[in-house]
């Protein structure tokens, strides 16, 4: 429920950095988070973990500002000083928010983001409202997805299985890109090698170089992969789940995808994942690995 409130204006820190929103009262404001907010911004973000994971992933990866965060991190305050809303707002995305107060003032900066917006994400319909509010109802988003959230925690039931996964390193870039590449057309329409070559390749090079990347071979062919998106001490966020389509229908999916569960259980106590609701081969091989949808999201591709 949303509460209207009446308070004084709030103290600015001396070294937060403000922006005033056209058409947004003077009490409704945001402000360019910065290195000295992480410890606020990390506690407002834990309250839902699961839905967060990617936002407080970046964060501890990469800071609050840095550009492999791809965007910049904004946060809204209510009229007492109190944070409402937290985005990330550059290529993906993201956003966590309280009110729709936060939801509409967040939208209108992502106006004016300096780097060019690919998707737009968040839980349950926040994005359709953001989308709203910063289109004003004059344009549709080029996709719109709705997605269900996977998860599983301990305890787990355990699928046998006799392939051998391990942590991709170097070697294996170029068939973990043309994979992961695969899985982004798939999705959104897009193929990042063909868009983006040299940069979509750095950034996967990156995630195999923090040891994220997890592939099963066959005769030196890609046989199964998954990625670690985001990692903090409570949730690991799974992404670009693959089997090569000579292996489908086999069962090999599951039972890597268990192996694999099992393994980072050891090191958060729940791993998540998204899928667009129409996958539901997908879904079924996920199911068989333990993982139960527990929620959906909307993710809009600009």
């Amino acid at each position: 429920m949303l509460h209207t409130q009446i308070a004084t204006r709030p103290q600015l820190r001396p070294h937060a950095k403000q922006i005033y929103i056209d058409q947004v009262t003077d009490l409704n404001r945001v402000w360019l988070l910065t290195e000295n907010d992480r410890v606020e911004v990390l506690g407002f973000l834990s309250v839902r973990p699961v839905h967060t994971v990617v936002m407080t992933g970046f964060i501890t990866d990469n800071g609050m500002e840095s550009e492999l965060n791809r965007g910049k991190f904004y946060g809204y305050r209510n009229t007492a000083g109190t944070l409402e809303g937290v985005a990330l707002i550059g290529h993906s995305t993201l956003f966590e928010a309280r009110t729709d107060d936060a939801i509409d003032v967040l939208a209108n900066v992502a106006r004016s983001s300096e780097t060019p917006i690919h998707l737009i994400m968040s839980s349950g319909n926040a994005a359709d409202k953001f989308w709203n509010a910063y289109s004003n109802g004059f344009s549709e988003p080029r996709l719109r997805c709705e997605e269900s959230l996977f998860e599983t925690s301990f305890p787990l039931s355990v699928q046998r299985s006799e392939w051998d996964l391990k942590v991709a390193d170097e070697s294996q870039l170029t068939e973990v890109a043309k994979a992961q590449a695969e899985v982004a057309f798939i999705e959104c329409g897009v193929d990042p090698l063909a868009r983006d070559g040299d940069a979509f390749l750095k950034r996967v090079l990156r995630r195999i170089e923090q040891g994220r990347v997890f592939t099963v071979f066959q005769d030196e062919k890609l046989v199964f992969k998954a990625d670690i998106i985001a990692e903090t001490d409570d949730v690991i966020y799974l992404e670009g789940v693959y089997v090569a389509p000579e292996f489908r229908g086999k069962g090999i999916g599951p039972k890597c995808l268990s192996m694999l569960t099992i393994e980072l259980l050891g090191r958060a106590a729940n791993i998540c994942m998204l899928s667009n609701v129409g996958f539901h081969d997908a879904h079924r091989s996920f199911e068989k690995a333990g993982y139960k949808a527990t929620d959906k999201c909307v993710t809009l591709f600009v």
